[in-house]
């Protein structure tokens, strides 16, 4: 079952307008939630980023839009789905609804779907890294700024790199932006451990405004045996790490094994992983 603006229906009947502005200019914005045995991981986090990328975009935000509102529609979904008591991951996309060229119609109004998908893992998990590899994606670069960190539907930069990354036999591209700075993966954030330092690209040079690099840079600001840092990564200091990993919501932290002929650890990576859980089992 799909959740189309509040009404539950199948997914054959689930249809999109030619005339809706996602589909026409990606004029919209997704959040990608991980939701366990009834319990939205980071809702709040969610749901702030999603209120303020809408204001970014101009988009006129329904008074209906409450935290509240979107709690009890995704676990309405949840449980429409049989997920209540299961793993599930969630998209919430919400678009400007229909009509008008570049410029909305007056009338134009905001609507949203939520769409779930079975998940295996209750919490996050060690993955296998060693054979993780990833390279740099040059074909085309993202502009430094915050608009290149918000979550909308063009998504055209993820897509023909995680295209390139398959025809190399690569699991995973790295991102420039046009001063030439590693910004994210393809699909999460970056971070980079070298001894007890841990580097991310700050949100101007255009990564993402992850939620999971949120929690994880609130993670290691508490955490006494790591100094971070949010600094612009260059190509040349990838070689010289001990680690770098990846985050995202659903996967939690995704360790790179190798760049290039270079080899990575993930200690640091499962000790922030094992503080994670712990954090989700205590909230």
């Amino acid at each position: 079952m799909i959740n189309f603006n509040g009404k539950l229906v199948n997914i054959e009947d689930a249809k999109v307008s030619i005339e809706n502005r996602g589909y026409k200019y990606g004029d919209a914005l997704f959040e990608t939630i991980r939701v366990v045995n009834g319990h939205i991981f980071f809702l709040e986090d969610h749901y702030f980023r999603l209120m303020s990328s809408m204001r970014i975009l101009r988009m006129e935000i329904p008074m209906s839009y409450t935290m509240e509102f979107f709690e009890a529609e995704i676990l309405k979904t949840i449980e429409a789905n049989a997920y209540a008591n299961k793993s599930a991951r969630v998209r919430l996309n919400v678009d400007r609804g229909e009509g008008g060229k570049y410029l909305p119609n007056n009338d134009a109004n905001v609507s949203f779907y939520i769409v779930t998908e079975f998940l295996d893992n209750p919490f996050y998990v060690v993955n296998s890294y060693e054979n993780y590899v990833v390279d740099l994606y040059k074909d085309f670069y993202i502009a430094p700024g915050f608009l290149s960190g918000l979550k909308t539907n063009n998504k055209a930069i993820q897509v023909i790199g995680s295209v390139y990354a398959k025809e190399n036999g690569w699991n995973n591209c790295l991102v420039i932006n046009t001063d030439k700075a590693i910004i994210e993966a393809l699909n999460g954030n970056l971070f980079l451990v070298k001894g007890d330092k841990i580097k991310t690209p700050p949100l101007e040079d255009g990564c993402l405004k992850g939620v999971m690099r949120r929690q994880i840079l609130s993670l290691l600001q508490n955490n006494p045996n790591y100094t971070i840092e949010e600094a612009s990564i260059s190509p040349f200091e990838l070689q010289k790490a001990d680690e770098l990993f990846i985050t995202n919501t659903i996967v939690g932290i995704q360790s790179i094994g190798q760049y290039r002929k270079k080899k990575y650890g993930n200690s640091v990576a499962q000790d922030i992983l094992r503080s994670l859980n712990v954090k989700l089992r205590l909230a």
